[in-house]
């Protein structure tokens, strides 16, 4: 196998001026072999799709830069997974590790050097010779697939636990009290649960894509189709691993697995993965089944907040209905007040003084019975609560 990529130099100016060359395809690897042994590489795309057999399309889902969809893909002589932050190609002889120097991606190298070597010891006490370097490998795989799911499961599940920790909190004193700051905090933390929603969802659905399809699962079996591909029955085709179209060169290759499933093995044989990926489906599932219990938390507080707006708005209705009746009452008032008052000679005005009294008294009734009236008929209709 060729083996193109570099160590990365000890001198940090070596390796500035190096990314400064070529900033674009020099990407930083971690390489752990079959014993255990980590390696940090400085490895360009070329190199990677040269070193582990894969397309270049293949490759792409890896780039950091690129967005792409939480994936599990089996290709000829490696797994390529796209995980969150787990990033990696795993094959027979070693994984290679996208970003080394992420603080997420620093644990699951530091499982994958504790159980590598263990599954190893294993595969060399279960069998010798062809059979048990097969069953190794197996081993490593479903061990390397296994520490990957459980670290991104265990990762989506703490996200959801912290979440789960700031929220029912925050919502409750949303609830107490109706606040700019409350609403503003409320509103982040459902934005954060939308967007670890879309990544839990991800990792679900391809997990479930996995599940229903026994071909994708036997994909995942490196050692099963390197023992296929070395029979002899698949000829001496399986050095030419870069075929001039992808398409073409993955049909032909599901179309040569699936005549040599007949001949040499029985490729839906994959109770054993389909048991590890139902076991963090589940997992993965229940993470999801929390942020949907989330979510109809929030969407029940954001309707009980609604209610409880409402009834303040009807409740300033009424307070305005209740101050325009009483200045339309009070208005008539100013009215006779206004005409009594002006400044104008008239006889009648001439020696009745007595009747100012009674101008006032029955204006006055007037306007208080008209209030009644209106605030009568108001409550009648179920404009104003009892």
């Amino acid at each position: 196998m060729a083996r193109d990529a570099h160590v990365v130099p000890a001198d940090p100016a070596a390796v500035v001026a190096v990314k400064k060359k070529a900033p674009q395809s020099s990407r930083s690897w971690v390489l752990i072999d079959a014993m255990g042994q980590s390696t940090v590489l400085d490895a360009d795309k070329y190199a990677i799709m040269h070193r582990v057999h894969i397309h270049a399309r293949d490759l792409r889902i890896l780039d950091p830069n690129l967005s792409y969809p939480s994936t599990i893909l089996g290709r000829e002589r490696a797994i390529v997974l796209n995980l969150e932050h787990i990033k990696a190609i795993i094959t027979t002889e070693e994984v290679l590790l996208r970003d080394p120097s992420d603080e997420n991606v620093i644990p699951v190298v530091e499982e994958l050097q504790r159980r590598l070597p263990a599954g190893n010891e294993a595969g060399h006490v279960q069998e010798d010779g062809k059979e048990g370097l097969a069953a190794q490998n197996d081993v490593d795989a479903g061990e390397e697939d296994e520490v990957a799911l459980e670290a991104i499961c265990s990762f989506l599940a703490a996200r959801t636990t912290e979440l789960e920790t700031a929220a029912y909190p925050a919502l409750d004193e949303l609830t107490s009290k109706i606040s700019s700051r409350n609403l503003d905090r409320v509103r982040k933390l459902k934005s954060a649960m939308t967007r670890l929603t879309a990544r839990v969802q991800k990792v679900r659905d391809e997990l479930e894509q996995l599940l229903d399809d026994d071909d994708d699962m036997a994909d995942l079996y490196l050692s099963r189709k390197l023992a296929a591909a070395s029979s002899p029955v698949s000829g001496s085709g399986g050095a030419n691993w870069y075929p001039a179209s992808p398409t073409i060169g993955s049909k032909i290759s599901r179309a040569s697995r699936a005549s040599l499933a007949t001949a040499r093995m029985d490729e839906n044989d994959v109770e054993e993965l389909e048991m590890l990926l139902e076991a963090y489906f589940m997992q993965i599932d229940s993470t999801l089944n929390k942020l949907t219990t989330l979510r109809e938390y929030i969407d029940d507080t954001e309707d009980y907040i609604n209610i409880q707006l409402d009834n303040h708005r009807n409740q300033l209705i009424q307070l305005e209905l209740v101050l325009s009746s009483g200045t339309v009452s009070l208005s008539i008032y100013a009215l006779v007040a206004g005409i009594f008052g002006m400044n104008i000679p008239y006889t009648w005005n001439n020696n009745h003084g007595h009747i100012f009294k009674w101008v006032v008294s029955l204006t006055g009734s007037f306007c208080a019975i008209l209030f009644v009236i209106i605030m009568s008929y108001a409550r009648y209709k179920g404009l104003v609560g009892p």
